[in-house]
């Protein structure tokens, strides 16, 4: 396994009532491969409490995060932790069926944004349409947020979930913090 980098140099989580932004590190992921309509992806949803989702640019929640990334691919995100224990979890549910998993979790950190404001910082960076009848609670999408590869998640109470290269996250909670100074008090906008 490859060892997991810390923080963002340089990033200190900002706590405002109107926007919240904080890196949430080491979190288990896991890439799935598996055809949606066979045994095994039913038993693996069955396994996590709910169905692999397959509406494009969706996920589901069941103790942890299934979210589309493809036809046939997911990606599952749970606790820290987790590196052995959901991989395991997973491929005991496929059986013998033909699906792939993969941990991933040293390929991404996540960085959350959140509060009224986050939509607003988003979009500076995004070419989304971030409206929340669009992108409310449940949708995610694999785009670009000022210049940065991401898998953007919206959860509810205005909770955007960026999960970014771990060697562009300091890159990106620089620009986020510079997106925010409008809507943060005691820094310049």
């Amino acid at each position: 396994m490859a060892e997991r980098p810390g923080p963002p140099p340089r990033f200190e989580p900002v706590r405002e009532e109107c926007l919240r932004i904080a890196e949430l590190p080491f979190l288990t992921r896991v890439n799935l491969r598996a055809d949606p309509g066979s045994r095994a992806a039913g038993d693996i949803g069955a396994a996590l409490g709910a169905s692999l989702p397959t509406e494009p640019g969706t996920y589901v929640t069941s103790g942890v995060d299934v979210l589309w990334l493809g036809p046939d691919e997911w990606l599952v995100v749970g606790e820290p932790g987790a590196e052995r224990d959901l991989p395991a979890r997973l491929r005991a549910a496929a059986g013998t069926g033909h699906v792939a998993v993969t941990d991933v979790s040293a390929q991404w950190t996540t960085l959350v944004l959140a509060g009224p404001r986050a939509r607003d910082v988003l979009a500076h960076g995004c070419s989304l349409d971030l409206h929340p009848r669009l992108f409310g609670p449940g949708r995610c999408a694999q785009t670009m947020l000022a210049r940065a590869q991401v898998l953007l998640a919206a959860h509810g109470g205005e909770e955007f979930r960026v999960s970014v290269r771990p060697s562009y996250a300091g890159y990106l909670a620089d620009w986020l913090l510079d997106a925010a100074a409008e809507h943060l008090s005691g820094r310049p906008g």
